[in-house]
Formats: structure tokens, sequence, C-alpha cells
């Protein structure tokens, strides 16, 4: 028995998120953005962001035992997230700095309309591979990580320190997974070379769970930009990114080395490729090999009801852990990617994601209940 179930690194943040009155009259993102306009707000809540605080509570409520492994800042913001996670229960591997300032997000989210991130990075521009606990992951069975493209230290230089942590990490045996987040294309970031990066990574990845979005904008950024400038205004660029693109994009990937690739479509649902899957069976102990292995699936998305949507801010960080803990639970594919559908739209229902997300007996509840569409690709 390992000590953990997950060890989960990376981006760590507050969020700021202002909450909107339901009859704002805010179609659009245009509408938002008007010199002068003023929107009254019912308040705001200051709630903990990124991959680490996301995935990893969301697992920790779905009864894992994680350790999170992330950086914030010896200020204001620092002491909101340390008090935060000291009460959930997960401040053990957590690290303080003087050297810059806790990480923060604006989630400007207001109802019906996909939500928009003023991004100050803060000290995760000085996260880097000496502030991973290794110690940690070696009694851990899985390690998640998100989101290079936040994080300085795992994509300069061609990403050197990202391909040596995860190439560490795969020699220890420990099943490696990753997130990301869309790089900003007017920053360093969105300057890097990330196909050549992820060509070198790719082969230490055991499951990759990026967006529809991130796909293509990482791994093929000429399409994409092509996509994004025909592109409607106010339309989203996940609905017109063709299948095609996404299938012959998600079996490069397969075809490269990872063995499990889930892409988060929104509204769509989540796509899963597989490949040989016998790696990952040899690191766990377990998953059918008949079940997992080249599997080609798209989950439809459940029902989200309108009225009850609050925020939609971290719903692909929910779907994550959704997905990542029923793979330790040893679930089937299908099975899998309903706990992911499921866990991504109950998020949409809370303000607060650690206090009011539904736990697993919960979600178990609703996909016994409600119906949602599998399609074999």
């Amino acid at each position: 028995m390992k000590r953990y179930d997950a060890i989960i690194a990376g981006y760590t943040c507050i969020d700021l998120i202002p909450d909107f009155n339901k009859d704002t009259g805010i179609k659009n993102v245009s509408d938002f953005f008007v010199p002068g306009k003023l929107i009254e707000i019912v308040g705001v809540d200051f709630v903990l962001g990124g991959a680490v605080p996301n995935t990893g509570l969301a697992m920790k409520k779905f009864g894992k035992k994680v350790f999170l492994n992330g950086l914030i800042g010896h200020d204001s913001m620092g002491d909101i997230a340390e008090k935060i996670l000291t009460e959930c229960g997960a401040f053990e591997g957590m690290s303080k700095t003087d050297q810059a300032s806790t990480a923060f997000s604006i989630v400007i989210s207001p109802p019906g309309i996909d939500r928009i991130f003023l991004e100050s990075p803060g000290c995760n521009q000085i996260f880097g591979i000496n502030d991973i606990h290794f110690e940690a992951i070696a009694h851990a069975r899985l390690f998640h990580f998100g989101y290079p493209p936040l994080l300085k230290q795992f994509f300069i230089h061609q990403g050197e320190q990202l391909i040596q942590m995860f190439s560490k990490i795969d020699k220890m045996g420990v099943v490696t997974s990753l997130d990301f987040s869309l790089p900003d294309p007017e920053s360093e970031s969105g300057k890097a070379d990330w196909p050549e990066i992820m060509r070198k990574t790719i082969p230490f990845v055991d499951i990759f769970v990026p967006s529809v979005e991130e796909l293509i904008c990482i791994m093929r950024p000429d399409e994409y930009a092509v996509i994004q400038s025909t592109l409607p205004k106010d339309s989203d660029i996940a609905d017109a990114i063709p299948f095609g693109l996404i299938k012959k994009t998600g079996m490069d990937i397969i075809d490269s080395g990872v063995k499990i690739l889930l892409v988060k479509a929104g509204k769509q649902g989540v796509y899963l490729f597989t490949g040989d899957v016998s790696s990952v069976k040899k690191k766990l102990g377990y998953i059918p090999d008949t079940e997992w292995n080249n599997k080609r699936i798209i989950c439809h998305a459940f029902h989200a009801n309108p009225e009850k949507i609050k925020n939609t801010s971290g719903a692909g960080d929910t779907a994550i852990a959704a997905f990542l803990s029923a793979i330790l639970n040893n679930e089937k594919p299908e099975i899998a990617l309903k706990y992911a559908t499921v866990g991504g739209r109950d998020s949409l229902y809370c303000s607060n994601l650690y206090r009011e997300l539904n736990d697993w007996r919960g979600m178990t509840e609703s996909i016994r209940l409600e119906w949602n569409e599998i399609d074999y690709l």
C-alpha cells in the first residue's frame, strides 16, 4: 500500500470571483467590456484556484489520500491560501516563499458566458523542479501536474525541467498525469515551442488531460491560428474545431507514447483515446487491458440546469479529479468518463468547490439516476 493515492503539483493561486446577478443582461463578452460601463455585483468570493487546489481538494472530497505540492507567498493572499488548506487538512506539501507574491486571478464569469481570467502568476514563476517533493512521490500511486504554460521554470530552455521531472517520475514506477492551460499568445509562454516541448515530454506521460482548445493550440498552433482567425465574433473556438482534427491530433499523441488521453470539450462532453495501457496496469497493479486498450469514445455531457449554474471556474479540474479517482478505483473506461462529465457538471453548481461539491456517493447516484450518451468513435 502506498502512503498517498496522488501527488498534485504545479500551479496554485487565489481566485477572486465576482458574484453576478442572474439578470445582468450580459449575453456576450462584448457586452462586458464597454468603456465606462458599471456592472453591479452581489459580492466577491476568495477561493483557492489552480491545478493543485482544484484537482487535489476535489480528489480529497472523492475519498483519495492526496499530497498537494505548490508554492505560495508570505503575504495576505498566501495567508488566505494557508488557512483554507489547513482547514481542509491539505497543507502538508505546500511551501511558502519571500521571493515573490502569491499568484491570483480575477475570474470574470457572468451567468451563461464562458469565464475570462485576469491572471497574475506570482511565485509560480519561480516554482521549479527543486520544489517538487520526489520523496513523497515515491510513496504515491499517481503524480498529476498542471499547468506548464503558467510555470516559467518548466517551459524555458525548451522545457528542460518539465522533461527531466516527468522522466524521473516515470522511472520511479508512478503513474504520471499532465494537465495544461491555454498560453497567453503575447506572453513568454505563448512564444515557447510547445510542439517540440511536448514531443520530448509525452513519452514519459501516462495520462494527458487537456481541453480541446489547449490540445490544438499546443500541438497544432498553425491550424489553431487559422481557426481562430476565421472565428465569428463572440463564438466559442471549441465549437469551431472540427472533430477530424481532434481525432487526428489525439491519435498522434497516443502514437507518441501517451497511454490515456482525455480531451475536455465543455458542453460537448469528453473524448477518450487510449493505446496500450499495459505500463499503467503494471504501475497500478490493475486496469484490465482488454477494457482500456485502444479505445475511442465520446461521453456526452450530463444536462446542466442553467438556473443552478453559479460559475464555471474549476470545472475542468474537477472533471480531471473525478476521472483520475475513477482510474484509481479500477473503473471501466465508460464509467470513468461518466464520473468525469458528472463531476465537471456538478462543479458548475458550486460557488465554493470545497464546501459544496458532491462527494463520490453523490456523483454515483447522479450517474445511476441521470442519462447521458456514450458513442464509440
